[in-house]
C-alpha cells in the first residue's frame, strides 16, 4: 500500500481501537457520530474507486481542463495539507446510514481497493498525468488522489478523537 494511504489506515485504525458500537453511534445535537464520519469516508474511497474504474475502462485519464479556483483549492489542500472546516459534504458522499460494526470493516476494504485502482491506472497513464476529476478540486494525479484522502482523512480522524473523548464521558 502506498505510504500515505498507509498512514491513514495505521490513523483510522488506531483511532478506532476498543471502540464500542455504542460509542460510535454517539453524536451531539446535529452533528454526525462516528459510525457517520467512517462511512463519509467510506462513501470517498468508493467514489473514487469508481471513478477510477471508469479511467480504466476508457484506457484514458478523464479530466477537463483545470481552473485557477481549483489550482487554489489542490494548493490548500494538497500543497499545504489544510482541510478547510466547515465546509457541508457533497450529497453522495452524505452518510445513509451504515450499521457502526459494517462500515468499521468494510472502509479498510474500500481504502485497499482504493490503493490499487490508483496505483493501477497510474502505471498505465503515468505518474505525472492527470488522471481524474475531483468534484471540487479538479483534475488530479494519482500523487494528488492519495494526499487529498490522506488529508481528508486525517481531518476526520481528529473528529473522531474529539467524538470518543466527549462520548467515554457521557
Amino acid at each position: 500500500m502506498d505510504a500515505r494511504l498507509e498512514k491513514l489506515h495505521r490513523a483510522l485504525s488506531e483511532s478506532l481501537d476498543g471502540m464500542t458500537g455504542e460509542e460510535m453511534s454517539w453524536h451531539p445535537p446535529g452533528k454526525w457520530c462516528v459510525a457517520e464520519v467512517l462511512e463519509h469516508l467510506y462513501l470517498t474511497y468508493t467514489g473514487t474507486v469508481k471513478g477510477f474504474g471508469r479511467v480504466a475502462d476508457a484506457g484514458k485519464p478523464l479530466v477537463t481542463a483545470v481552473t485557477w479556483r481549483q489550482r487554489s483549492r489542490v494548493l490548500v489542500v494538497v500543497g499545504f495539507s489544510h482541510m478547510p472546516r466547515g465546509r457541508k459534504a457533497p450529497p453522495h458522499t452524505q452518510p445513509r446510514g451504515l450499521p457502526p460494526e459494517k462500515v468499521r470493516v468494510e472502509i479498510m476494504t474500500a481504502l485497499r481497493q482504493m490503493d490499487e485502482i490508483i496505483t493501477r491506472c497510474e502505471a498505465a497513464f503515468g505518474g505525472r498525468n492527470k488522471l481524474l476529476d475531483h468534484p471540487i478540486l479538479g483534475p488530479l494525479t494519482a500523487a494528488q488522489w492519495r494526499k487529498f484522502h490522506l488529508v481528508h482523512g486525517l481531518h476526520h480522524v481528529k473528529q473522531i478523537h474529539r467524538l470518543r473523548q466527549v462520548a467515554t464521558r457521557n
